[in-house]
């Protein structure tokens, strides 16, 4: 396979994972995270491909508007939308500028990359965009007793991103192109451990069986891929719940909001 692909979040974890293989695969990479020499390490693994590193912040308007830049003048086949940042912390205690970031990161980067990619992808017929989110995003309805992570704006970071890409789909299948929300759970990265928490003692997936969950749920047309979930027929019934949800509105005022 030939093409070029642009990889966020390529100096490390589930972005490098998917950097190596791409580029195993023959694929030129354009290899974006904030750590230059993560990203020159990953371009000397690849000795038989292109691979050009570019540092950014998604965390910034900047970082997100030259990344963007290359998105739209760069003929991509592949665009791994893999920028993470975690904030775990109760909502009313995240500061301002930590909740900045973390919209930036997992809202605005992946919108905005994926806005700047698609037009041109259109119009050769052809492209791959993979928005990376998670299974947290279907965490909302948790309790506390239940699930007593503190997450309430990464949590919705995460159903963005699935909701983004199920809607772009099938804007976009017409044009040749998939979309796909990759909801990996814990994975073996340094990600939690930036974040200040320890989870060497829970089970977690490598990022390389993310990767390979992920190519191999394009392969099956999927577009929401949740790599540790063994029956795809759980998430058919959360969105066939929501899609039934969506159905049953009418204009009528229902009757438990009605006066009695």
């Amino acid at each position: 396979m030939t093409g070029l692909a642009l990889v966020i979040g390529a100096s490390s974890g589930i972005g490098r994972a998917f950097a190596l293989r791409l580029g195993g695969e023959g694929y030129d990479l354009v290899a974006v995270g904030r750590r230059r020499d993560r990203l020159d390490h990953l371009a000397a693994a690849l000795p038989d491909v292109e691979v050009r590193p570019m540092v950014a912040d998604l965390g910034t308007d900047a970082g997100v508007e030259a990344v963007a830049e290359v998105c739209a003048d760069e003929e991509l086949s592949v665009l791994v939308n893999n920028a993470g940042v975690a904030h775990y912390m109760p909502f009313v205690e995240l500061p301002a500028e930590e909740a900045s970031e973390l919209l930036h990161v997992k809202v605005v980067a992946p919108t905005m990359l994926a806005r700047a990619a698609a037009p041109g992808m259109v119009a050769r017929a052809e492209g791959t965009i993979i928005n990376v989110s998670g299974m947290l995003a279907f965490s909302g309805p948790a309790s506390l007793e239940e699930l007593p992570l503190r997450r309430a704006a990464y949590t919705a970071t995460l159903a963005h991103i699935v909701a983004l890409s199920q809607v772009l789909h099938e804007e976009l299948k017409p044009h040749g192109l998939h979309v796909q929300a990759l909801c990996p759970g814990v994975v073996a990265t340094e990600f939690h451990e930036r974040q200040g928490l320890d989870l060497s003692s829970v089970p977690r997936m490598s990022a390389d069986d993310v990767v390979s969950a992920s190519l191999r749920g394009l392969e099956l047309g999927e577009v929401v891929c949740a790599p540790g979930v063994e029956s795809s027929e759980l998430l058919d019934a959360v969105f066939n719940a929501e899609l039934a949800a969506f159905g049953a509105q009418t204009p009528e005022l229902a009757e438990r909001y009605q006066a009695s």
